[in-house]
């Protein structure tokens, strides 16, 4: 299984990004999928998660209105949009895959993870 994010990099506060996660090696229609995001000493922290047919998502409370998750399970990719980019939202962003798909925002619930994508927003 790969999970290979991707579209991260460097923005101005108030600029825009679209990650994309790719997914092989997995029936990706069977998977919830998430996204979070770390800082160096500090824990992994939930960003967002999409149900397996893309029917339900669910958004940190922090990032309500700004990021917007979605997937294409004809391509095996997850995106997040992220919108009104603020410098607190650097950090490694990481997609993950979910085949329980009960509790999407409980880090340890997930069974793959990619590698992660630095975004880093200046201000």
């Amino acid at each position: 299984v790969q999970l290979v994010e991707s579209g991260g990099g460097l923005v101005q506060a108030g600029g825009s990004l679209r990650l994309s996660c790719a997914a092989t090696g997995l029936t990706f229609s069977w998977f919830a999928m998430g996204w979070f995001r770390q800082v160096p000493g500090k824990e992994r922290e939930f960003v967002s998660a999409i149900n397996r047919n893309g029917g339900s998502t669910s958004v940190s409370d922090s990032m309500k209105g700004r990021f917007t998750i979605a997937r294409d399970n004809a391509k095996n990719t997850v995106y997040l949009q992220m919108n009104s980019l603020k410098p607190e939202d650097t950090a490694v962003y990481y997609c993950a895959a979910d085949l329980a798909g009960r509790r999407l925002e409980d880090a340890g619930e997930y069974d793959y993870w990619g590698q992660g994508t630095q975004v880093t927003v200046s201000s």
